[in-house]
Order: structure tokens, then sequence, then C-alpha cells
């Protein structure tokens, strides 16, 4: 766990110095989105290599719909209250 803690934080600080680097921020935001892809493929693969997830995947699957439209139903409610308190006073107040 101190591994990924470590790895964030030295990713971070990479970040904010390269932030003004418009080629290098296209490419890391390439790059995120194909290990995404690649770790959601791999998730796959393990979950369809798992014989009881496989087997109990019908009484799982309907507990996974509803987590996952929990997650996202939270996911915007909680969005839409970060922008309407820290962002939308601050573009009122740009504009007029």
């Amino acid at each position: 766990m101190l591994t990924v803690v470590i790895v964030m934080a030295l990713g971070i600080v990479a970040g904010y110095f390269l932030r003004k680097k418009p080629k290098i921020t296209s490419l890391a935001d390439r790059l995120t989105m194909w290990a995404i892809y690649l770790l959601l493929f791999l998730l796959g693969v393990a979950i369809g290599t798992n014989e009881i997830i496989v087997k109990n995947l019908p009484e799982l699957g309907l507990k996974a719909l509803y987590i996952a439209i929990g997650g996202v139903a939270g996911s915007v409610l909680l969005a839409w209250l970060v922008y309407h308190f820290w962002f939308k006073q601050k573009n009122n107040e740009n504009e007029g």
C-alpha cells in the first residue's frame, strides 16, 4: 500500500512540473486511457477464469448492477455538488 501512495505522490509531483507541456500531457492522457482499457480487459480475463464467479454470475450480476447504478448516481451527485459550491460561483463572478 505504501508503494501505491509513493508512486501516486511521485506522479503528482511530476504532473505539477510538466503541466505546461501540452505534448507531454496529451501523451499522458492517451496512455492513461489505454492503461485503463488494458486493466479492464485483464479484470475481465480474471473474472472469466474464476469458476466460482462464473457459476454465481446471475446472482452477482444483479447485485453488481445495483452497485454500478449507485456508484454512477453518487458520482454524478457529488460532481454536481462540487461544481455548484466551488466552481459555479467563480464562473458567475468572472462573467459579471
